[in-house]
């Protein structure tokens, strides 16, 4: 499922943000929300990405968020010829807080909650 970054101030609660590597310095953002995971998209419906994780981490400075996580899935068993696992070798590490994280200038989710929460 996907939600527009537009939509993330509307949300009562954010369980977990999670940064997803995808490839060397690239990172996808998504969140989770009462167990939904939604890959979160600009207004083309494109999936944010970034070279930046602090940037993305930084989106959320102003809204209601429990925990970030960045997420990598290993490419590790391919790589040396292993057959292909049933099951996932993904790992999630915990992320701090947005204190060091670097705001995008000007981005709309930057701006203080409006308290109109929806969900």
């Amino acid at each position: 499922m996907k939600i527009p970054y537009t939509d993330l101030p509307t949300l009562s609660h954010i369980d977990k943000v999670i940064i997803q590597a995808v490839d060397l310095c690239l990172y996808q953002l998504s969140i989770s929300v009462n167990g939904d995971e939604f890959l979160v998209t600009d207004l083309d419906g494109r999936v944010l990405r970034s070279h930046n994780k602090l940037q993305l981490q930084g989106l959320f400075q102003n809204l209601p968020v429990s925990n970030f996580v960045l997420r990598h899935q290993s490419a590790h068993d391919e790589m040396v010829g292993q057959p292909v696992r049933t099951d996932s070798n993904q790992l999630e590490v915990p992320l701090g807080n947005t204190d060091l994280a670097e705001p995008l200038p000007g981005h709309p989710l930057n701006q203080p909650p409006s308290g109109n929460n929806l969900h």
